[in-house]
């Protein structure tokens, strides 16, 4: 057959192609935001933990919400979520791969509290509030953050393409895998009128997505861009598959040694105290009760005072024990 009549044939099955294919679904951000809320239960009232909980909940509603839009599509295309992969020294972490019967898009999904404004230099402003307190302030580029990650990308196709392959298709690498960032915050209002016109339409709102995707596909250079059949998109998602590594790591673990190690649990803090009664006893040569009885060790446990000033104003100890074991009590509840 032709090479027109190639195309003709491809764009025919794809055009009987209407489905959302999930060839990857999996985020590590679930398992991310079950360890943390695991050790959350164990650990509790502990701010870092607390907080990298909800940015893990809010990053994964977000990658959630791109998904439900790119269910609803009705284009044909494989969707792969969270994709890794490493070049050489250089990694890249994907948060959605889009394949589309014309282009494949790398999505970065942002999904923050308040409003974006791009301005005219292309660099991206966050506004919120804070307890009243209105706060502006910029941030980390997320597009050059996704473009970065199709550098890696393209790193790796170079590595793989062959020669022809390189001198025909390499210039139109971008213009075929295309990035987007995606606010998915349903609140956030994006404001790009005064961004470089270049990059407008790659920053949107997750309801906008598949228009987007609809609108690239409708105004492609119908002289020389044709369409995919499914078994072509089926494959390009089979390499990515093919390409990204790996991780096998035990977040649970991962998130205890960030966060916890430095944490006693009232068990090990009642464990080290009881020691210590103990070996203070045998030392000066008095009853443990002398040091301190268990009712209070209890209150102890309890109140967990931090300095001796707390132990005194807490009523917990006679000043006497204040006086002679208060400093190793304090030292031993504050690990």
């Amino acid at each position: 057959m032709s090479i027109i009549g190639d195309v003709i044939d491809s764009a025919r099955i794809t055009f009987g192609f209407k489905d959302t294919i999930f060839y990857k679904e999996n985020s590590d951000l679930q398992d991310r935001y079950d360890a943390l809320k695991k050790l959350n239960e164990e650990y509790p009232n502990n701010e870092e933990l607390m907080s990298a909980m909800y940015f893990i909940k809010k990053g994964f509603e977000g990658e959630n919400e791109i998904a439900y839009q790119l269910k609803k599509s009705n284009i044909g295309m494989y969707v792969l979520r969270d994709v890794k992969v490493k070049y050489e020294d250089l990694t890249a972490q994907i948060d959605y791969v889009i394949i589309t019967p014309v282009f494949i898009y790398y999505v970065e999904c942002k999904n923050l509290v308040g409003n974006i404004t791009v301005d005219e230099k292309g660099d991206f402003i966050r506004e919120y509030t804070i307890n009243g307190k209105k706060i502006k302030k910029g941030m980390y580029s997320p597009l050059r953050q996704v473009e970065a990650q199709r550098e890696v990308l393209r790193k790796i196709w170079n590595s793989n393409a062959t020669i022809l392959d390189k001198f025909f298709a390499s210039k139109n690498f971008g213009n075929y895998r295309r990035v987007l960032v995606v606010a998915a915050n349903k609140d956030t209002i994006l404001n790009t009128t005064k961004a470089p016109k270049d990059i407008k339409y790659k920053i949107l709102r997750a309801d906008s997505l598949i228009r987007q995707i609809e609108y690239d596909i409708e105004h492609r250079n119908k002289e020389v861009d044709y369409f995919d059949s499914q078994k072509t998109m089926e494959e390009r998602a089979k390499a990515y598959i093919e390409n990204s590594i790996k991780e096998d790591i035990n977040y649970y673990e991962y998130y205890k040694n960030k966060f916890c190690n430095n944490i006693q649990t009232n068990d090990n803090i009642k464990d080290r105290l009881i020691e210590f009664r103990t070996k203070r006893s045998s030392e000066m040569n008095i009853p443990a009760y002398y040091v301190f009885t268990n009712e209070e060790l209890d209150k102890l446990i309890e109140v967990k005072p931090k300095t001796i000033e707390e132990l005194t104003n807490s009523n917990i100890l006679p000043a006497i024990k204040v006086k002679t074991h208060g400093e190793k009590i304090i030292s031993i509840i504050n690990g």
